[in-house]
């Protein structure tokens, strides 16, 4: 370990002074998201070297559709885990423009009470095209504020409908948000992000007591439903944790000590029957095969011969004259022939 790379773990680790951490905190994220060649190789030693401080958080994944409330909640949730004496750090991920790129990141203007907390920590980032309703580096600030000592790491998605499952690769426990009025009984059954929920939520419980009563029963059906005829890991899971389904007014605050004791009843449950260790284990390999399909993926585009083949094929599919199936096939023989070349000599 370099001299560098032990000055940033200690400032992470020795949370002395709050405010120095969160920098150093906020510096590390920045390092593990950049795509310079010399910062990722900076970044792989810093995370290597923070990985033993790891492990201890809890993982919470919020999802839900925009508008539900989601920076409300969390607000709410971290406020009151605050008042009990726990750390609360929160990722956000706010959506990046299909146009220019950009993002908002407004999350933290959202949380202004607990983002005054010296007991919370709030980082938004930019989705930057990733799929899945998170950033490509959400799994690597996870472990960052873990190795910072915070008791409990919330990951807010972007919120972009109902194939925003990436979260769930990545937490302990998968909480989705629904409105009251979110839509009729085959809306509550539709699969998707509802079957990997272990906790369903119905947020502003307030406006209508009648619909939020109602989305409840149907939905706690549906996950029953789920849980009977769904896939072999859930139906296992069903076995041993039922999904649950409860109403909520985060404006208000109703319902977040009931929300809480849930999380509670979850956690100690899965840690005794060894299935939360079981799910990061899995989730650990997952992340390692996404990774290696990543680099892959820009491996190839960056091969000598790959490159000086892509523009005139592009060209070709782009005009019609070569199928993209074709196209995609004699570009990958291309770099095979080619590392094949290599080795022989």
């Amino acid at each position: 370990m370099n001299n560098e790379v032990a000055e940033r773990v200690a400032a992470i680790t020795q949370g002395d002074n709050p405010a120095l951490q969160r920098r150093a905190m906020a510096k590390a994220i920045t390092l593990l998201e950049s795509t310079r060649a010399d910062h990722r190789a900076l970044g792989d030693a810093l995370l290597t070297a923070l990985l033993p401080h790891t492990g201890k958080s809890f993982r919470l994944g919020i999802s839900g559709v925009p508008g539900v409330g989601k920076s409300t909640f969390i607000e709410t949730l971290g406020l009151y885990l605050v008042g009990k004496g726990l750390r609360v750090a929160v990722l956000a991920i706010d959506p990046s423009s299909t146009v220019s790129g950009g993002s908002i990141l407004g999350d933290k203007t959202r949380m202004e009470q607990l983002s005054m907390r010296t007991e919370a920590y709030i980082r938004p980032s930019p989705s930057s095209g990733t799929l899945g309703g998170v950033a490509e580096k959400t799994r690597e600030a996870v472990l960052v504020c873990e190795a910072a000592g915070y008791d409990v790491v919330m990951v807010e998605t972007v919120g972009v409908g109902q194939s925003e499952i990436a979260v769930h690769g990545m937490t302990d426990m998968f909480c989705v948000l629904q409105l009251p009025n979110a839509g009729d009984d085959l809306q509550a059954i539709k699969k998707g992000v509802m079957e990997l929920a272990d906790l369903v939520v119905i947020n502003k419980a307030d406006i209508d007591p009648n619909a939020a009563t109602r989305a409840q029963a149907q939905i706690t059906s549906s996950l029953r439903l789920l849980g009977m005829h769904g896939s072999h890991d859930h139906a296992a899971r069903g076995a041993l944790w039922q999904p649950r389904v409860i109403q909520i007014s985060a404006l208000l605050g109703h319902g977040v000590e009931a929300f809480w004791e849930a999380v509670s009843s979850y956690r100690q449950m899965q840690t005794s029957n060894g299935c939360l260790a079981l799910r990061r284990e899995k989730q650990s390999l997952a992340w390692m095969w996404e990774r290696i399909d990543h680099g892959l993926k820009l491996a190839f585009r960056s091969h000598p011969g790959v490159r000086d083949m892509l523009p005139a094929v592009q060209q070709q599919v782009a005009s019609g004259q070569l199928a993209a199936s074709t196209a995609a096939r004699n570009l990958l023989q291309a770099q095979s022939s080619a590392a094949m070349i290599h080795k022989a000599d």
